[in-house]
C-alpha cells in the first residue's frame, strides 16, 4: 500500500519529539508498505523553519522515513500567526499532494482539525481509504480549559467541522479509550456508529527504549542510593502541571527513606525551588532538564514512577501521556495522582490511581507503595512490562494496518 500520514507537527524527532507518525512509518515500511509523512515546515515550540529559501515544499528522508514539509508562516505562541499557520497548511495540502503518487490510504491527524478535514477530503477525492486520527478533542479542549464557552461561534464552527470529519472518514482512531462516550454525549451515535471508531493510544518504541536505557546512563547519587525509595517524575514544570501539590504531599510523607526525584524544566521551577528552601522540604530534589534519551535509564532506576497531572474534565474519556508508556517499559509500578476511568495502568494492574487528588491522599498512596511487600511490588512491575508489550509501536502499527485494510 502507498500510505500518506498527514500531521501538521510530525517533523522528524530530531527537530521535535513527536515520534508517533515516525514510528508508524518505520514499522509500516518494514512490512513492505510505502509511507510519506506530510508536515508543516515550522517546528512547533521553536523559531525554526525547515524551509528558508521560499520553496513551496521540500522533501527529506531521515532514518529511512520520507517527509514532505509544506512551507508555512513562522509563529510564536498561540496568537493569530499560529491560527494562520494552521489554516495555511490545510489549504496548501492539495496543491503539494498532487505532486505525489496516488495513495491507497490516508491517515490525517487532528490536532489541528483543519488539516485532518483536508486529509479526509483528499481521501474522498482520490477514492482511497481515509482514516481520521484524533489525538486531541477539539473544540472540547477549548471548552474544558475555559478558553471559550460552548456557544462561542468559533466553538460551534469547530464542532460542526469535527462532526463532518467523523461522518466522512472511513474510520476514526482515537488515542483516548473512552472517546465513544464523547460521541454519545454529543448525541451523534446514529450518524457515527461504534463500528467505525477505534482506539490506538500512544505507545513506546521498545527496542529504542531498551537501547537508550543501556547506552545513555547518568551518574546520580540519589538514583544509585539503594537505601532510598525513589519516586520519579519526568516532564514539564509549569503552572498547568501543578507540581506545588507534589511538594504539599511530600511534606506529609513520614517515611524517611522516600525521595521525590523530579527531572524537567519550566517557568515554575525557580518558585518551587524557593519553596524547598523556605519550607524546609528535604525529600524533594529537582534535577533539572535532561535529554529524552536519558529518560529510559532514569525511570528504570525508580522504585515508583509518578504520572502526575492536574485533573481535567477531558480525562473522563481517557489519557494518552507519552511518559506513561515509558513508565511501563521501565517495568516499575506507576502511581497516577488524578482520577481517570480509562487509565491503562489501572486496567493492567500496573499501578494505582488517586481518586481524590489531595496532598494527604497522594502522600498516603506513596507510603503504601513504599511499604509494599517485594511480591506485591513485583506483581505491579510484571504487569507494567506486559503493558509495554501491549503498547509497543510494533503492536500499535499492526492495529493501524488492520484499520487501513
Amino acid at each position: 500500500m502507498n500510505i500518506w500520514l498527514i500531521n501538521h507537527y510530525a517533523v522528524p524527532p530530531k527537530y521535535y519529539p513527536l515520534a508517533r507518525q515516525t514510528n508508524f512509518a518505520k514499522y509500516l515500511m518494514a512490512m513492505g508498505h510505502t509511507v510519506t509523512i506530510f508536515a508543516a515546515s515550522t517546528v512547533h515550540n521553536s523559531d525554526r523553519n525547515l524551509i528558508t529559501d521560499g520553496s513551496r515544499f521540500r522533501e527529506e528522508t531521515v532514518d529511512g522515513v520520507h517527509y514532505v514539509y509544506i512551507r508555512c508562516l513562522d509563529y510564536q505562541g498561540s496568537g493569530l500567526k499560529r491560527v494562520y499557520n494552521i489554516c495555511e497548511f490545510a489549504w496548501k495540502l492539495p496543491g503539494v499532494c498532487k505532486k505525489f503518487a496516488k495513495p491507497d490510504a490516508i491517515v490525517a491527524t487532528s490536532m489541528p482539525p483543519t488539516s485532518c478535514a483536508m486529509g479526509i477530503r483528499l481521501a474522498r477525492k482520490y477514492g482511497c481509504r481515509g482514516v481520521a486520527e484524533i489525538a486531541d478533542l477539539w473544540p472540547e479542549s477549548i471548552v474544558a480549559y475555559d478558553i471559550a464557552g460552548p456557544k462561542n461561534p468559533a466553538v460551534i464552527a469547530l464542532r460542526w467541522l469535527e462532526k463532518w470529519i467523523y461522518k466522512k472518514s472511513d474510520a476514526v482512531v482515537f488515542t483516548m479509550e473512552g472517546a465513544y462516550d464523547y460521541i454519545l454525549e454529543q448525541g451523534w451515535e446514529n450518524e457515527i456508529p461504534r463500528s467505525k471508531v477505534f482506539y490506538i493510544n500512544n505507545g513506546v518504541e521498545l527496542e529504542q527504549f531498551r537501547e537508550n536505557a543501556e547506552k545513555f546512563r547518568i551518574a546520580d547519587e540519589d538514583l544509585d542510593n539503594a537505601d532510598l525509595y525513589k519516586v520519579v517524575y519526568t516532564g514539564s514544570i509549569r503552572k498547568v502541571n501543578n507540581l506545588g501539590l507534589l511538594l504539599d504531599a511530600a511534606k506529609l510523607v513520614k517515611n524517611p527513606s522516600v525521595r521525590f526525584l523530579v527531572w524537567g524544566d519550566g517557568d515554575e521551577l525557580p518558585a518551587l525551588r524557593q519553596r524547598l528552601e523556605d519550607e524546609g522540604i528535604t525529600n524533594v530534589i529537582f534535577k533539572g532538564r535532561v535529554e529524552k534519551k536519558y529518560v529510559p535509564y532514569i525511570v528504570s532506576r525508580a522504585d515508583l514512577n509518578l504520572a502526575h497531572n492536574t485533573p481535567s474534565e477531558l480525562f473522563r474519556f481517557g489519557i494518552s501521556f507519552n511518559k506513561l508508556f515509558d513508565y511501563f517499559a521501565a517495568g516499575k509500578p506507576v502511581l497516577s495522582d488524578f482520577p481517570c476511568p480509562y487509565n491503562p495502568s489501572v486496567r493492567l494492574e500496573a499501578g494505582l490511581q488517586v481518586e481524590e487528588p489531595t496532598a494527604r491522599n497522594i502522600a498516603e498512596a506513596v507510603e503504601r507503595f513504599a511499604a509494599m511487600s517485594p511480591e506485591e511490588t513485583a506483581r505491579y512491575a510484571e504487569n507494567a512490562r506486559k503493558g509495554a508489550e501491549e503498547y509497543s509501536f510494533r503492536n500499535l502499527t499492526m492495529k493501524l494496518l488492520d484499520i487501513l485494510k
